[in-house]
């Protein structure tokens, strides 16, 4: 079984940075794509960012594109989210999500595994 901790979330004025980190334990998250969720309160959670197992492919959301970047550290188990120019819009719960293949898209079903989540507030 795979545990996934993610961390680096909190509260950030409108136009900051945050680096979330996802640090896998357990089995090794050798060979699957990870992914990045978000889910704000009243909303469906929604598709972020996604990396390939090789860190060659990524996939964004339009609304984080050019503002967002996944990366991978194979050697650490470690998926990060560094996310730039903040908005309030992008407050939400944020979650580090396991492909079930070696590239995975945005589709919620091509994931079977998630952490607890990190709280990332934007404050105007």
């Amino acid at each position: 079984q795979v545990q996934l901790v993610e961390s680096g979330g909190g509260l950030v004025q409108a136009g900051g940075s945050l680096r979330l980190s996802c640090a896998a334990s357990g089995r090794t998250f050798s060979g699957r794509a990870m992914g990045w969720f978000r889910q704000a309160p009243g909303k469906e959670r929604e598709f972020v960012a996604a990396i390939s197992w090789s860190g060659g492919v990524t996939y964004y959301a339009d609304s984080v594109k050019g503002r967002f970047t996944i990366s991978r550290d194979n050697a650490k188990n470690t998926v990060y989210l560094q996310m730039n120019s903040l908005k309030p819009e992008d407050t939400a719960v944020y979650f580090c999500e396991g492909g079930r293949n070696a590239i995975q898209g945005a589709s919620p079903s091509g994931y079977d595994y998630w952490g607890q989540g990190t709280q990332v507030t934007v404050s105007s």
